[in-house]
């Protein structure tokens, strides 16, 4: 039976804890900051989990594979993964709340993280390929958890609350690719390939995050947030409305265009993030210079996140989505332009690549999250992710065919020019926004 809000046995009585929530918005402001706190410790330790696949994936698969040319397949078989794994994490949250299903995602990720340790052991490139595709639920809940920062988030703090939930994931996301060269030390050390090092950081990290939501959060802020939304419907005496067509109640303009945005965001950056490395290592550069670099897209990636959300919720989902498209673009401009052997445009190029993705990621979220009603959003946000994902994911796999059949420069002006799709969707959205007045 559901918990939830269109349950209908679920509203003819509450426990008495949670009417206080009801009852009390002090309370629900209470909950609020509780749960962005427990949020905020398990991105730190999932953060850390993430950084594994994006650091070292391809370069596992190239020294199995001895190719470059599927050098891509890892990162589309986690970002593959996490399609999946975003589903069901939305459906299992939207069921049973957000601490059950985002739980349930990072533990499944520290086992496949677990797997891809084993793979390197028995040299098992099968293996690897399964153990990354479950690896890839860690990588899809990280990103859901920063909807769970939301639930209880009034409509002018939502961009702010995704960005402290993504702020604090820089603290694990850019310890983790610095510390390649300390964990593949001690991956030798215990008898394991130096490369699979980073992934037994991820395995501790991911379960870590998904113990610490499975303890702490409580009460499940999605389970309050769709109470407190059924009991104000029932007042207004629309509640059989809100039932019957929660599922039909999603604002389509700020869907399609939050959407959109996190789509081609998220393809763009995976598709060069990924062959990075790769370049980097054909022109001489080592382990920790790849670190290095990777460590400040990461850290651009999140650390500007509590600026942006604030940005987003001030001056305008539309501009912000403006400003993705142009520094995403700028970002594929100077990875093409820059000299192999230059760390300097190589390190403003990613960060770049991270920040463009940053502003799209939380400006999505944020339309999306303003799009959706309570009594279908995790579900709703699920698939949106499932379609994050899949952007990722094919990002990846073209990543590593586009620049073995011509180069990383050529892969990195096709990703830059890719972004200016977002203009034609955003003056979509403004030309509807202003003829339906």
């Amino acid at each position: 039976m559901s918990l939830y809000a269109d349950d209908s046995k679920a509203l003819e009585s509450h426990p008495d804890w949670l009417q206080t929530y009801i009852d009390s918005p002090e309370k629900q402001k209470q909950l609020y900051r509780r749960t962005l706190i427990i949020v905020v410790i398990s991105q730190i330790f999932g953060g850390a989990g993430l950084a594994a696949g994006i650091t070292v994936g391809a370069l596992i698969a190239q020294e199995m594979l001895g190719t470059d040319q599927f050098a891509g397949v890892p990162t589309a078989l986690f970002t593959l993964g996490s399609a999946v794994a975003a589903y069901l994490v939305g459906r299992l949250s939207q069921r049973f709340g957000r601490r059950l299903g985002l739980a349930a995602g990072f533990l499944t990720g520290g086992i496949g993280a677990i797997g891809v340790v084993i793979s390197a052991l028995s040299n098992n490139i099968l293996l690897l390929f399964a153990s990354l595709l479950i690896y890839g639920a860690g990588t899809a809940t990280n990103l859901q958890a920063r909807y769970a920062g939301t639930d209880m988030a009034s409509t002018k703090q939502r961009a702010t609350a995704v960005s402290i939930s993504m702020v604090s994931t820089t603290f694990g996301a850019v310890a983790g690719p610095n510390l390649v060269d300390v964990m593949g030390g001690f991956a030798v050390s215990i008898g394991v390939p130096a490369l699979a090092g980073p992934f037994i950081l991820a395995a501790v990290a991911f379960i870590l995050a998904g113990l610490v939501l499975l303890v702490f959060l409580r009460p499940d802020p999605l389970l309050v947030a769709n109470v407190i939304e059924a009991v104000k419907s029932r007042e207004k005496e629309d509640l059989s409305i809100v039932n019957s067509n929660s599922t039909q109640r999603i604002e389509r303009r700020g869907f399609i265009v939050g959407t959109t945005l996190m789509i081609l965001t998220q393809m763009v950056m995976v598709g060069i993030m990924t062959m990075t490395p790769v370049h980097m290592r054909h022109h001489g550069h080592g382990l920790s210079e790849v670190g290095m670099v990777i460590s400040i897209h990461v850290a651009f990636m999140y650390l500007p996140s509590f600026v942006t959300g604030i940005l987003v919720d001030k001056i305008g989902r539309t501009a912000m989505a403006i400003a993705s498209g142009a520094t995403l673009l700028a970002a594929g401009v100077f990875a093409a332009i820059a000299p192999a052997d230059s760390m300097l445009f190589l390190i403003i190029a990613l960060a770049l690549l991270g920040l463009g993705w940053n502003f799209g990621l939380i400006c999505g979220t944020a339309l999306i999250v303003d799009a959706t009603h309570p009594t279908s959003r995790a579900k709703t946000q699920g698939t949106v992710d499932v379609l994050i994902a899949l952007a990722g994911a094919t990002g990846g796999a073209l990543s590593g065919m586009v620049a073995a059949q011509s180069s990383f420069a050529t892969l990195s002006l096709a990703g830059g020019f890719l972004s200016l799709l977002l203009l034609p969707v955003v003056v979509w959205s403004r030309y509807k926004k202003t003829n339906n007045g």
